[in-house]
């Protein structure tokens, strides 16, 4: 017999593909994003010969597709929908399952991720090869394939250990957008980590922020630092335990203080 949560995953997966006008107001936003932040990146680098912290104009557009694929393909305010259903008492319920909450959680949220990434890295990969032509490396961009799964992943099981907070502190409405700018900044979605101050640039490179969004990029990009994807792996375990624990830590106080 399937798993449960692979069971949810793969419905999840399917209800995404079963809903072709939700992508594509995802895959509009996400074409309009990238098209204007690559454009600025391309613009400081020079359209032909500057570069920027390594990478040519044509590594950042790469980097820029993939790197807005793996969070535009993600719910940005996940945080404050799971602490609201942790508030309001409707987590009590899903608590009662024999599988773990948090598992069955991931997996869904994870099917439908990965059900949207891959399109949306698809798109960013065609609208780069019309502006500046083939990628660096076609191994790189190979290789950010399941990275950018592992991305999305890693970003979930991190959302659902912040948003476990809310078993103590019954809200969760800001903490989502201080984590995005965690993301967007020391994930490396809007800049390469190189950019950064030397100090702040090793920061990043030691949180877990960098595997949802640095590593798939930086690979699009060119650079075949395959050691990126196994700190991929690492910070995958790591979240999903962090996710475990304060799911279990929040059930039992929840039976604690609810009886």
């Amino acid at each position: 017999m399937r798993q449960p949560w692979a069971v949810a995953a793969t419905m999840a997966a399917r209800r995404v593909v079963a809903s072709p006008s939700a992508l594509a107001v995802s895959s509009g936003f996400y074409f309009i994003v990238v098209s204007v932040v690559s454009a600025l990146w391309r613009a400081a680098a020079g359209v032909h010969h500057g570069q920027v912290a390594g990478y040519s104009a044509a590594a950042l557009t790469w980097y820029i597709a993939f790197s807005e694929a793996a969070t535009v393909a993600l719910n940005v305010r996940m945080i404050e929908y799971i602490g609201q259903d942790i508030a309001d008492g409707s987590v009590a319920v899903e608590l009662l399952r024999p599988t773990p909450l948090v598992l069955v959680r991931l997996a869904t949220e994870s099917g439908q991720a990965v059900a949207r990434v891959l399109p949306l890295a698809g798109i960013g990969a065609v609208l780069a090869l019309v502006v500046v032509g083939r990628p660096p490396s076609w191994t790189g961009v190979l290789v950010a394939l399941p990275s950018l799964a592992l991305a999305v992943c890693c970003n979930l099981a991190m959302q659902h250990a912040v948003a476990a907070a809310a078993f103590w502190t019954r809200d969760a409405r800001s903490t989502w957008f201080l984590y995005q700018k965690f993301v967007f900044i020391l994930g490396g979605m809007l800049l390469p980590l190189e950019v950064l101050p030397a100090w702040l640039h090793h920061i990043a490179l030691a949180l877990p922020f960098m595997a949802m969004s640095y590593v798939p990029a930086r690979l699009a990009s060119g650079h075949l630092a395959l050691g990126l994807i196994g700190l991929q792996v690492v910070w995958l375990i790591v979240t999903v335990a962090a996710a475990a624990g304060m799911f279990a830590a929040g059930q039992r106080r929840l039976q604690v203080v609810g009886g």
